[in-house]
C-alpha cells in the first residue's frame, strides 16, 4: 500500500511538472512571437491602432501571471501530498511493529482453576457441565475426567479418603477405553473404586459392576486392584486393609 501511494504521488507530481513546463514553453513562445513577429503580422500591426496594441500587451502579462499562479498552486499541492504520505508511512511502520511485537508474545494461556473454583464459577446443572476443563498439575486428562496415579501406597479406605479430599474419588472403570487408558499409564498395582458388598461388586458411585476384567487364578478380598498386566484381564481381588498405590478420578 505504501509503494502504491508513492507511485500515485510521483505520477501526480509528474503531471504537475509537465503542466508547468507546458506553461513555461507557451510563455516563451509568446514572448518570441512578440520579439520577432513575422512580416505579415508586422505589416498588419502597422494598421492597428496603438491603443489596441497596448491593451493586448496588458492581456498577455495578465495571462502569464495566471499561468505562474496555477503552476505554483499545483507545486504546493504536490508538496502537501508528499508530506501526508510521509506521515502515513511513519504511522504504518509504527503500527506494523506493534502488531509484530504482540504476535511474538503469543496468545495468553487459558487460566487454570481448581475443581471447587470451577464448580463455584460454573455450577453443573442438568443441561450444563463445568466449563472449566483444565486438569490440575500431575493429573491426566481423559474424556470428561482427570486421573491421578499415586506414587505412594495406602489402604483402600485411606486411598478413597485421599481422593475425596482432592475433590474426586477412586477411579471408576466405566468402559473399555478407560480400562485401556489406565492400564497403559499405570506401571504398578493400583486400588480402583470397586468393592464387594454382600454378593455384589459395586463402584464408589453406587453403580453395580456390569463389565469386569478379572484376572484368572485364585484371589481373595473385597476390594479391586488394577494390575499392569494385559488390559483384558488384569483385575485382582485383595484385602481392603492391604496397602497399594491408587488411582483417583475427578469428573469435570
Amino acid at each position: 500500500n505504501l509503494r502504491l501511494n508513492f507511485k500515485w504521488l510521483f505520477l501526480f507530481k509528474y503531471v504537475c511538472d509537465c503542466f508547468c513546463l507546458t506553461l513555461e514553453k507557451a510563455e516563451t513562445d509568446l514572448y518570441s512571437e512578440l520579439q520577432s513577429p513575422s512580416e505579415d503580422i508586422y505589416s498588419e500591426a502597422l494598421l492597428v491602432d496603438r491603443l489596441a496594441t497596448t491593451r493586448s500587451g496588458k492581456k498577455t502579462v495578465t495571462n502569464t501571471r495566471l499561468y505562474r499562479a496555477a503552476c505554483l498552486f499545483l507545486t504546493i499541492i504536490c508538496l502537501v501530498l508528499l508530506l501526508v504520505v510521509i506521515i502515513l508511512s511513519v504511522k504504518l511502520q509504527t503500527t506494523t511493529g506493534e502488531t509484530a511485537a504482540v504476535g511474538r508474545q503469543g496468545a495468553p494461556l487459558a487460566p487454570r482453576c481448581s475443581h471447587d473454583e470451577c464448580l463455584d464459577l460454573f455450577p453443573i446443572t442438568q443441561h450444563q457441565r463445568c466449563a472449566c476443563q483444565q486438569c490440575a498439575k500431575g493429573w491426566l486428562p481423559f474424556g470428561r475426567s482427570c486421573f491421578f496415579l499415586s506414587t505412594y501406597r495406602l489402604s483402600w479406605d485411606e486411598s478413597q479418603r485421599n481422593c475425596t479430599a482432592n475433590g474426586g474419588a477412586l477411579a471408576v472403570v466405566s468402559n473399555r477405553r478407560v480400562q485401556n487408558f489406565l492400564t497403559e499409564k499405570g506401571k504398578m498395582m493400583y486400588w480402583i473404586g470397586l468393592r464387594q458388598k454382600g454378593a455384589e461388586w459395586t463402584w464408589v458411585d453406587k453403580t453395580v459392576l456390569s463389565q469386569s476384567y478379572w484376572k484368572e487364578g485364585p484371589s481373595d478380598g473385597d476390594c479391586g486392584i488394577l494390575s499392569n498386566d494385559k488390559p483384558e484381564k488384569n483385575w485382582i481381588k485383595d484385602s481392603c486393609d492391604s496397602v497399594s498405590y491408587f488411582i483417583c478420578q475427578l469428573q469435570l
